[in-house]
């Protein structure tokens, strides 16, 4: 069901971030051309704040309570749910019962987070992936003992759950109940649903699993090196044509030796959601997503279609104006995200990095930028690229008795200064919402890249007005560009993918070929006739841990990129006390629906001209790098 339902207990792995998003952000300064050619010291996480290592005796003592405590709870509730809510005194009961349910979902928040966060960090030690391995089964096995509490608080009735809801002990929890609530219609039997809780261990958490070890394991021969996927996908904004070539004929040629492996797991995974999905009755392949992320399906429709919409003047019309640059009429796949000729050179020492987020965080708010520089002080960050380290980047935020992990793979590259300032938004995001508790922090994926995205846009803004060269800033502009197509354009078109391969699944297994198809398909319809997809393309798709991990998620940066566009232009049109609505709207994690949120600026998603007036900001920058010649 949702993630509301047992978040901790269900979710036990470190949310990944796809590498394709942060494709090609830049960040050309003056500064950054004079930085060092290496980024320097890169600090490592400090997990030792959640357990201070695997064999920790705390771990061991924390999985023992974990497991008493669900078997205690059952014990104490199951079976009697509806008769006790309905007694004069059931708000009281009923509160106190979601206490304890919250208390071991803090717990086992803490646990699955250790395990998913030391995986993240070294995917291919034995002990650790052991661990990992064992930690996940202990807590799956545990949650079947609470199974009942969300099944059985949705078949009490209404009007005895209202009338318990006027305790003001139990009101506190009323975001979390009447979220809950909203799976009542796809709720199957109890036996059923426990059936379905064991099996995923076996199931689409082992083929979770088999995709992480598989992708850290590859190795791809880039003139005469063996490289990881993460240097390797790197090399694809690296200025030397020849070094980009070869990284995109290595990709090809790894992914080609491994295509069943990922055509198997792509295939397992779609076929598994569509067993879920007819079991419980939902009609279209993304409408679980839809209700796990609390938004109406004609709204994503409306942005997909909106997007769509406009390729051309977007995404097309971009990669025609870059391939000019490079004087020639067409780029190949593996340019696409080439940095350009006229842009700054030079590596980003971790220290300039820095500096560059704090100073713009704290130009928006002290409060957020003394949030963000916590996670450098207390050693929440995690930034060097290592052997079986996990791609990408992704800010995880374990549970509320804690605080959050940023992972990153930082090289000194431009764009890795604005993913240091998504993350953090991430972050500050986390830290502002946990007072919430672990029942209602969570941020439904409507906005959980909200701050991510402002965060961004702080910091390029920043930039933008401290960079006087006028290629320089014709440089940034272009990189903000690139940023917002693979956010907005991109995000789309790998949803469009999803939405097609989980379509044709239900009319049986898809080879690696008939998928790939389906990849050039959307690639062609999103990027444009200024790409030239070559040869090897096609199995591009098989890097992208969102397919894997969480089904339709790609959406959500969209959705957060055009309403960041939108939200920041009430910003710089504010009168003061923007910043303070803004991280009322952070702190309010999952206790509201994003319209609610979104009312205190104006703001009003289901409106058809939302999506569009997002998108005219993009358009705009591109009508401005057009007049810069």
């Amino acid at each position: 069901m949702t993630s509301r339902s047992s978040s901790a207990l269900r979710k036990s792995t470190a949310q990944r971030k796809s590498t394709a998003k942060k494709a090609s952000t830049k960040v050309s300064t003056k500064s950054a051309a004079k930085s060092a050619t290496k980024p320097g010291k890169l600090p490592e996480w400090n997990l030792a704040d959640l357990y201070s290592g695997i064999d920790a005796p705390e771990v061991t003592r924390d999985l023992q309570t974990m497991d008493a405590d669900c078997v205690a709870f059952e014990t104490d509730y199951k079976g009697k749910l509806a008769e006790h809510t309905a007694k004069e005194d059931g708000g009281k009961w009923l509160a106190e019962a979601v206490r304890r349910y919250e208390a071991i979902d803090d717990l086992a928040g803490r646990l699955g987070s250790y395990a998913g966060l030391i995986h993240a960090g070294d995917s291919v030690d034995p002990a650790i992936t052991k661990f990992y391995g064992d930690v996940s089964e202990r807590m799956t096995n545990a949650s079947v003992h609470l199974l009942f509490f969300a099944l059985e608080l949705n078949r009490v009735d209404d009007s005895v759950i209202e009338r318990a809801l006027q305790t003001p002990e139990l009101d506190h929890y009323r975001p979390w109940i009447e979220d809950l609530r909203k799976d009542k219609p796809y709720q199957l039997e109890d036996r059923v649903e426990q059936l379905f809780h064991e099996k995923s261990q076996s199931g689409y958490a082992a083929w979770n699993r088999l995709f992480d070890q598989t992708i850290s394991g590859l190795r791809f021969k880039v003139s005469g090196k063996e490289l990881a996927i993460e240097p390797t996908l790197n090399l694809l904004q690296d200025r030397a044509p020849e070094k980009r070539k070869a990284a995109g004929q290595a990709l090809a040629k790894t992914f080609k030796d491994n295509e069943r492996t990922f055509a198997l797991i792509t295939n397992t995974l779609a076929k598994d959601k569509e067993i879920s999905d007819r079991w419980r009755g939902f009609q279209d392949v993304a409408d679980s997503r839809h209700l796990n992320n609390r938004v109406e399906r004609e709204v994503v429709d409306a942005l997909v279609g909106s997007v769509r919409a406009a390729y051309p003047k977007l995404s097309h019309r971009y990669y025609a104006l870059k391939a000019g640059w490079f004087k020639k009429k067409k780029l190949a796949h593996w340019d696409r995200n080439a940095p350009l000729p006229f842009a700054a050179t030079g590596t980003i020492a971790w220290p300039e990095a820095r500096n560059m987020v704090l100073t713009a965080y704290r130009g928006f708010s002290v409060e957020m930028a003394d949030i963000a520089e916590r996670f450098f002080t207390d050693r929440w960050i995690d930034a060097p690229v290592r052997p079986g380290k996990a791609p990408g980047a992704f800010s995880h935020p374990t549970t509320p008795s804690a605080h959050p992990y940023v992972l990153m793979n930082y090289q000194g590259k431009p764009r890795d200064v604005m993913t240091l300032a998504h993350e953090l938004g991430h972050g500050v995001h986390q830290v502002l919402a946990a007072k919430n508790g672990a029942l209602m922090a969570p941020t439904p994926l409507t906005l959980a890249e909200t701050a991510s995205v402002f965060g961004e846009m702080l910091t390029f803004k920043r930039l933008l007005g401290e960079t006087k060269n006028s290629k320089q800033r014709q440089a940034l502009l272009a990189g903000k560009v690139e940023d917002m197509i693979n956010t907005v354009v991109r995000q789309i078109a790998f949803y469009s993918f999803e939405r097609a391969i989980h379509t044709e699944r239900k009319n049986g297994e898809l080879t690696a070929e008939r998928i790939g198809q389906i990849w050039l398909s959307v690639q062609g319809e999103s990027l444009g006739p200024a790409i030239d997809i070559r040869p090897g393309y096609e199995n591009f798709w098989m890097y992208i841990p969102h397919f894997i991990h969480s089904p339709f998620y790609v959406y959500a940066y969209a959705f957060g990129d055009c309403l960041v566009n939108s939200l920041y232009a009430v910003y710089e049109n504010a009168s003061d006390g923007f910043a303070e609505r803004y991280l009322a709207m952070l702190a309010a994690g999952g206790t509201k629906h994003y319209s609610e949120l979104l009312k205190p600026f104006g703001l009003d998603a289901k409106d058809p001209k939302f999506w569009d007036g997002g998108l005219s900001v993009i358009s705009g920058m591109i009508d401005e790098l057009e007049a810069m010649g």
